[in-house]
């Protein structure tokens, strides 16, 4: 059985990094100026982060996954990568217009914005349950907690930064909390002995808190670039 906190590990830095760092890449790209690099570099979110999911959806150890679950897991990566790719191509577009009120504006903040946001998130917190849903613990003896725990807080962090500047907190902390709240009602002996039970716990368990404290110090949850944080 191939050992599940490595590949953990592995996907929270590569979700970090690819979900984190195009927001700071917005110098042009010098082989066609009118792309940031944020642009070129989010080209490849999907072709790294997608097989990252794959390793972890067909780590099942002896049990055989079902075509209900293959169907469910495409659906969902197929939204990711709709909401991923519609952000990318709306979020390029917008940064060449200028400010404006006109509805082909308002169209284009949209699917930056809203649609495309809520889209890729909604498909972040599907994936994580459905990989929760269908692996069961794996009861392993000794749980790596040196790789589990960096991972769970890398993810967490990741997922507070990202929901709250996506502006998708209204759907992203309400589902954290619900996971949290799943595992510690029906998984929670899982948490001590299952490598995807703990790091998703601690992930969303650390999402929870922050969301909490970014609330009430703000009285709401504005995004970061709306506090001059960003």
């Amino acid at each position: 059985m191939r050992e599940p906190a490595r590949i953990i590990l592995a996907f929270a830095i590569a979700f970090a990094v690819f979900i984190l760092i195009p927001p700071l890449l917005g110098q042009p790209f010098l082989l066609y100026p009118q792309m940031h690099w944020a642009d070129v570099f989010d080209i490849f979110t999907p072709l790294v982060l997608i097989p990252l999911y794959w390793l972890l959806f067909t780590y099942s150890g002896d049990v055989r996954r079902s075509k209900s679950q293959f169907i469910v897991f495409l659906l969902l990566t197929g939204l990711w990568v709709e909401g991923q790719a519609m952000h990318l191509a709306a979020n390029s577009i917008n940064n060449l217009l200028a400010a404006g009120s006109t509805e082909f504006h308002g169209l284009v903040h949209f699917y930056d914005e809203v649609l495309s946001h809520y889209f890729w998130h909604v498909a972040i917190v599907g994936l994580s349950i459905q990989l929760l849903v269908i692996n069961p613990p794996t009861n392993t003896r000794s749980l790596r907690w040196s790789l589990i725990v960096p991972a769970g807080v890398i993810y967490g962090l990741t997922c507070f930064l990202a929901f709250t500047e996506g502006g998708t907190v209204p759907f992203g902390f309400p589902a954290a909390s619900l996971i949290v709240l799943g595992i510690m009602f029906w998984r929670r002996k899982d948490i001590h002995v299952d490598p995807f039970t703990a790091f998703f716990f601690v992930g969303y368990l650390l999402a929870v808190l922050l969301f909490s404290i970014w609330g009430l110090y703000w009285g709401g949850f504005p995004e970061f670039t709306e506090v001059g944080l960003l």
